[in-house]
């Protein structure tokens, strides 16, 4: 796997204020969670303060004078104070975590709700474990800045100003010395964060890395264990899952430094404190209840510094994943939803589809493979830029025209690479062409709107896919069906009998991607989604091909209802499943070689005629196939 389609990209800045001010949107609409954890954590600031003057008193006043009903006094009040204290810290974290949590629902949301509505290029360039990972871990990032970052470390901000002038107002040499350390501090803290910077980044692209290892390996794990590939990917995982590894132990070592490398300022600083102390209690310029109240303001005064190095790294890794969630928010569909124009009411019927002059390519590292394996398109976004291209481009449409009306069915056939389904990908717009255009009522489809574009068309295709949710969801996909509407559609292609025989028929829950129904089963299912959607364009890609011949009797009586009136296109790899056609494409290399009925390209003699005699059949047996065209 390249380590260059999984690298995360690089931050700009330590802190962009770009994205903090688009993260702060998401807070926004939870505002009142802000401000009330907010002024909790300066309540708890300032009764950190409580502790330390009570000691000075108790140390100075009531021992020295012997009174004990004001040590009992200054005890309870102390008391009080750790409670409010206990009170402030549990309401904050409430606070901070429904914050967060709301925040992040709302972000996620979105992000799923833009990756819907991204162009299949995108898809087809991005690895599926990136994008989990984008929604996922970065999200959770983000999650931890709200829940134990900003407003966090605005309290730490608050605590550490009131201490220091609580501290300054007592006796300022004291305070000199205590913070004599504090650029060491600074400079130990700028260290660190620079390096745990790197080690986070790491780790991210790792983990996005293994993410994509992952959701590959397991999506084919039949092939894995087919051509018995599990030690080979043991290993490959093992050396992600060790390039992973390091970068976990990069952090933990920075860590392991940078905790003790503070520890020994701040015991440096209490002991210079201590030292400056003596000569002054001895002077008696301080007392030593006031020196006792000084060692304890300045451990909570290095505790929140030490906090605020910990909120920075919360902030590093956040920008990380902010930059890159923003950035997936910010690409744009390669394929623009931005037509207006609405077609006329159909009433039932078809419409009429055109391809005028279409050329399309997609990038050179992906042409020569586009169709391999069935024609599954595959390109990036460059593939649907449109304008003028070079002429030495590897083409895999080159000036397809053809026109297919209301009743008529077309066939598309070819060899594979041909571009059968990358006529099926422009017309459904999962990519633009980039020169040409295609039609449907005479509206080029660009303005009209994609849904409404993909509302008229029922498409069957060859690779089914199937939700891990109940047959009737998988059945009602394209619109809200009654329960009767969808039973309707089973019986008219014949599945009705399939899901009878499933435990809780209707409301059986299939696996992932359908894998608990045979593949001749999820065809029927696929067959009954289509005639549910009552579509006015049916595109079939060779639909039949996994039924036995009493199921595709069937389905082809249901076919010919279906069809009645409607507009047809059917890719086609067996010939006998097309020959009552109204009109027949032979594509080659992307262009069309041969157009006409079945009789007329028999009787050219051509292309059609050698391909018809390939699979076994002579000119002068067509007339004993009758079988009309449901087979793409």
């Amino acid at each position: 796997m390249p380590d260059a389609a999984h690298d995360e990209e690089r931050l700009r800045t330590v802190f962009d204020g770009r994205l903090a001010r688009r993260l702060a949107g998401y807070v926004r609409p939870h505002l009142a969670l802000a401000l009330g954890a907010l002024a909790l954590l300066l309540v708890a600031g300032l009764l950190q303060l409580v502790g330390p003057l009570l000691t000075r008193r108790v140390i100075d006043v009531a021992l020295p004078a012997r009174d004990y009903a004001e040590v009992g006094r200054l005890t309870a009040l102390f008391v009080g104070a750790l409670l409010a204290q206990f009170a402030t810290d549990y309401g904050q974290m409430v606070l901070t975590s429904l914050l967060g949590q709301r925040a992040m629902h709302d972000l996620r949301r979105e992000l799923f709700a833009h990756l819907q509505r991204l162009s299949v290029a995108f898809f087809d360039a991005t690895p599926v474990g990136r994008l989990v990972t984008r929604v996922t871990s970065d999200v959770e990032s983000l999650n931890e800045l709200f829940t134990a970052g900003v407003i966090a470390a605005v309290g730490d901000l608050a605590a550490l100003l009131a201490i220091g002038v609580v501290m300054f107002a007592i006796d300022w040499r004291l305070t000199v010395a205590a913070f004599t350390v504090v650029p060491g501090i600074y400079l130990v803290s700028h260290v660190f964060q620079r390096r745990v910077r790197a080690a986070y980044r790491d780790i991210r692209a790792r983990v996005a890395r293994l993410n994509a290892f992952l959701q590959e390996r397991l999506t084919g794990i039949r092939v894995v264990q087919l051509f018995g590939r599990e030690p080979d990917e043991g290993r490959s995982f093992a050396a992600l899952n060790a390039r992973h590894l390091d970068a976990q132990l990069a952090s933990v070592r920075v860590y392991a430094l940078y905790f003790p490398a503070i520890e020994i300022l701040t015991t440096i600083a209490l002991a210079m404190l201590i030292v400056a102390a003596v000569s002054r209690v001895e002077a008696g310029l301080v007392t030593v209840g006031t020196v006792a109240a000084f060692l304890q303001l300045s451990r909570r005064f290095f505790q929140p510094l030490q906090d605020l190095s910990d909120k920075f790294n919360i902030l590093q890794q956040a920008m990380a994943s902010a930059e890159r969630i923003f950035a997936l928010l910010d690409t744009a569909p390669t394929v623009p939803d931005t037509g207006r124009t609405r077609l006329a009411q159909r009433g039932g019927a078809g419409v009429t589809v055109a391809f005028e002059g279409v050329w399309f390519r997609y990038p050179e590292r992906g042409a020569a493979s586009q169709e391999a394996g069935g024609g599954a398109a595959r390109g990036v976004a460059a593939a649907a830029s449109g304008g003028e291209v070079d002429a030495d481009a590897r083409w895999v449409l080159r000036d397809v025209s053809f026109r297919v009306r209301p009743g008529e069915t077309l066939a598309l056939i070819g060899h594979t690479g041909a571009g059968k389904t990358t006529v099926v990908s422009l017309l459904l717009r999962f990519y633009d062409p980039q020169r040409g255009r295609i039609t449907i009522d005479g509206i080029d489809i660009r303005d009209l709107p994609v849904a409404e574009l993909r509302s008229l068309v029922g498409y069957v295709q060859q690779d089914i896919f199937l939700f891990a949710d109940d047959v009737a969801t998988n059945i009602r996909l394209s619109a809200p069906l009654s329960h009767a509407a969808v039973e309707a559609a089973a019986r008219r292609v014949g599945a009705d009998r399939i899901i009878a025989r499933l435990p809780g028929g209707y409301g059986h829950r299939l696996a992932e991607r359908g894998a608990s129904v045979s593949v001749g089963e999820r065809q029927l299912l696929s067959f009954a989604r289509a005639v549910a959607a009552d579509p006015a364009l049916l595109v079939l890609d060779e639909a039949t091909s996994a039924v036995d011949s009493r199921i595709e009797a069937d389905i082809q009586r249901a076919l010919r209802e279906l069809m009645a009136g409607r507009t047809t296109i059917a890719i086609a790899h067996r010939l006998s499943t097309i020959v009552s056609s109204t009109e027949i494409l032979v594509m080659h290399h992307g262009e069309v070689r041969e157009r006409g009925t079945h009789e007329g390209l028999l009787a050219a003699g051509g292309l059609y005629s050698r391909l018809y005699r390939l699979e076994g059949a002579a000119p002068g047996d067509s007339k004993r196939v009758a079988t009309p065209v449901g087979d793409g």
